[in-house]
């Protein structure tokens, strides 16, 4: 695995999912890396969006962190998946899934896999150790015996023994060989190889038989913490054997696996990829007989459920509401037949009342009415569906460029941290869908996660008036002159990068303003225009009608402490103090505008205004966040169970490459120190288990110093899947098992699930 690629499933998300991060996966367990792309140009290897964020200097109190080192945390939410035993499951059927798109490739260490290619690879591929629900990673039975650290000096060498009956489809057995050329080809000595990723495969030294055909030697050249990571997935020599074969051989097919299931097709036609079971399986019997993966767009998922096209599918907050609706339906109450007219205007307020998106009703009654009816069919048939909720292994967090601008002064980052309320924050998005509104506390781990304490100590929590402080003693005072026709601060290196992408995108994207922006607390609405309905939020503006337009916080923000708002827009060196804040406009991307919009008026509050700028999802990530175009973005990374490799290269201190360029890794906030990189090396290096979390802390705390990362919110996971389909949801950390997926067999009942 290298800092060079993209890993499966390792991918920021924004535009949908992760970001609320491009989606990934419900169900793919985080690999462990991502791509690095340059300041100066996009990399033939970083084809995947990919997301992350970093560090900065400062010598700070109680750098340690905050929380309890003995107590071990727990996970937020539990799986919501219908967990029974295998003998309540039906024999045989077909399980309809869907995914994003039929994967490129079928080989995880390429750089355009995705979130598909992992979960084939979970479910025809051997894995030594697979993640459990607290997101640890454990031993895989079905492949090995055992696998233990046997020698520490001179060097470290791991002896993994096999499971005797572990065969590959062609019946050869499992072995030495199959280690040996996946080292080879992930190592990075041989750049014929086009991989992804290499990390922990450059630290091993040799690979070797052991005492007999089941035992495995690797030997390492430097100590490797993470060793538990290799080897899954294992691919066959047949792969991994030559540059050839690796590059090409396993883009569209995989002839020879090792899994409970078999790649029976891939078909982009239909764009399926169909698994059946794999005869050879050793192991406790799949079953299902078929798991066809379907490619279906996350704006068409209710569709599909109701239609039939899949059984189950990630589904975002609007489906999971109409399913919810769905199922407590008694009758619609609506007169749709009959020969009586009904005027177009009740019949769009029907529409609306039926939880109908507004902008897609058509117009005129005779398409209104039908598009009412075939809502409510899908409505009839999505009764036989629910919702599986939990948190997924990720969270979202606000990233700040500390390249240049206000927010390359360390105090600066400091004051939007400070007036951020960030359990606000997530009571918005978890607190609605029933899920514990708790903020994450960690860069390097979620709550349940060994490595995991809150280290938001460093920092500091919500204090306006500490943060107004941070500002002046920046250098950003109120009522400073402004140059007249100049622009702010921050945004101009935003136009400049919008006179070449954005203008063709923003006008049809944003909400207000012109060019696609529209400035938090310069609105200069005339006495006509209605604003807010919120009484509360009126009463207090009037209470504080001292303060900035626009300069006080949302229902259920703390108040300040000492002094109020600044008199007027902060200004420094005849700049007025504004921050380009960079957001996906696609479908799905409505929660995270909804948080933008609420940390707009969080950092209006302390003098510091936002320009919002909606882009298309496909230029959000590549153009803007990975190219530094912004100041503030909202993305999303995934949880990891190796966090001393997989956090490292997203809060490396970037480095000048020998072109000049600026190598940033996955750290798209360009803030890092040297101290961090030392800790998380340090953390990779040792075999010790509670002093690698020990140094993964300290790391955490002084990231959190530099107010590069801001973590809001584990992100919500919400399934939509037929109610008689058990052992499949919501996973959360735990690695799917999909030899135990099915239908629940007749007769058989559901003990209630512990975990909601």
């Amino acid at each position: 695995m290298s800092h060079r690629g993209v890993g499966a499933g390792q991918r920021p998300e924004g535009a949908r999912g992760v970001i609320e991060c491009a989606a990934t996966a419900a169900w793919a367990r985080p690999a462990t890396t991502a791509p690095q792309p340059n300041d100066g140009g996009t990399s033939r290897r970083y084809q995947r969006s990919l997301a992350l964020l970093a560090a900065g200097a400062l010598a700070v109190p109680l750098l340690a962190g905050c929380g309890s080192d003995d107590e071990a945390s727990k996970p937020l939410a539990g799986q919501d998946i219908v967990p029974v035993a295998r003998d309540a499951v039906a024999e045989g059927g077909t399980l309809k899934m869907a995914v994003d798109a039929v994967p490129e490739t079928l080989n995880t260490f390429q750089a355009d896999a995705d979130a598909g290619t992992t979960r084939v690879a979970q479910a025809v591929l051997p894995s030594m150790f697979t993640i459990d629900a607290t997101g640890k990673p454990v031993r895989n039975p079905d492949y090995l015996e055992s696998a233990k650290v046997i020698e520490t000096e001179p060097r470290q060498v791991v002896l993994y023994k096999l499971n005797q009956q572990a065969v590959w489809s062609d019946g050869r057995e499992i072995g030495a060989a199959d280690f040996a050329a996946q080292w080879r080809a992930l190592s990075g000595k041989d750049s014929a190889y086009w991989t992804a990723r290499n990390a922990g495969y450059d630290r091993i030294a040799q690979i070797e038989r052991g005492a007999n055909d089941l035992e495995v030697r690797v030997t390492f050249d430097r100590p490797y913490a993470d060793w538990k990571s290799l080897f899954s997935p294992l691919y066959p020599k047949d792969v991994m054997g030559t540059p050839d074969a690796f590059n090409d051989g396993a883009r569209r097919k995989l002839a020879v696996t090792a899994g409970p299931f078999r790649i029976d097709k891939v078909d982009t036609a239909k764009k399926d990829v169909v698994l059946t079971r794999n005869p050879r399986w050793w192991g406790r019997p799949a079953k299902l007989d078929e798991i066809d993966l379907h490619a279906v767009d996350r704006a068409k998922r209710a569709t599909a459920l109701a239609d039939g096209t899949v059984d189950v599918a990630d589904i975002d907050v609007a489906d999971a509401d109409r399913i919810t609706v769905a199922g407590r339906e008694k009758g619609t109450g609506l007169p749709l037949q009959g020969a009586g007219k009904t005027s177009a205007k009740k019949l769009r307020s029907w529409a609306l009342t039926l939880g109908m998106d507004e902008e897609k009703l058509p117009k005129g009654p005779k398409k209104l009415r039908r598009s009412i009816a075939k809502w409510l069919e899908q409505q009839h048939e999505l009764r036989d569906f629910g919702v599986r909720k939990s948190l997924e292994p990720a969270y979202t967090q606000l990233a700040l460029n500390g390249s240049e601008g206000p927010l390359a002064d360390e105090r600066v980052r400091r004051a939007v941290a400070r007036a951020l309320d960030r359990q606000a924050l997530a009571r918005l998005v978890l607190t609605p869908l029933g899920l514990p509104a708790v903020p994450v506390g960690s860069h390097v781990a979620l709550s349940g996660q060994a490595a995991y304490t809150d280290g938001s100590g460093a920092i500091g929590g919500l204090d306006t008036h500490e943060a107004q402080a941070l500002l002046a003693d920046a250098g950003w005072v109120a009522g400073g002159p402004v140059k007249t026709g100049g622009k702010a601060a921050g945004a101009e290196d935003g136009e400049k990068a919008d006179k070449k992408k954005d203008d063709s995108e923003q006008g049809d994207e944003s909400d207000g303003g012109h060019d696609g922006q529209y400035i938090v607390g310069e609105d200069d609405k005339g006495p006509d225009d209605k604003g807010t309905d919120d009484r509360d939020t009126r009463d207090h503006q009037k209470d504080h009608a001292h303060g900035a337009p626009g300069a006080y916080a949302p229902k259920g923000t703390a108040a300040p402490r000492g002094a109020g708002a600044p008199a007027g827009p902060l200004a420094k060196d005849g700049k007025a103090l504004s921050l380009r804040f960079v957001l996906p406009s696609g479908p799905g991307s409505e929660t995270l505008q909804a948080v933008a919009g609420q940390i707009s008026q969080m950092l209006d509050r302390v003098g510091i205004a936002t320009e919002i700028h909606k882009v298309s999802d496909d230029s959000y990530f590549k153009d803007h966040v990975a190219a530094g175009q912004y100041d503030l973005a909202l993305y999303s990374w995934p949880s990891s169970a190796y966090p001393a490799t997989d956090a490292r290269p997203i809060y490396a201190k970037p480095v000048v490459a020998a072109d000049g360029s600026l190598n940033v890794e996955q750290n798209y906030t360009r803030v890092g120190t040297d101290q961090v990189d030392q800790l998380f090396d340090q953390a990779l290096g040792t075999l010790d288990e509670d002093e690698a979390d020990g140094l993964l802390r300290k790391a955490d705390s002084r990231i959190w110093a530099s107010a590069g990362s801001l973590p809001l919110y584990q992100r919500p996971q919400l399934v939509g899947a037929r109610k008689d389909l058990v052992n499949v949801g919501a996973f959360g950390f735990q690695t799917p098992v999909y030899q135990d997926m099915g239908f629940l067999k007749k007769g058989a009942k559901v003990s209630p699930s512990p975990s909601r």
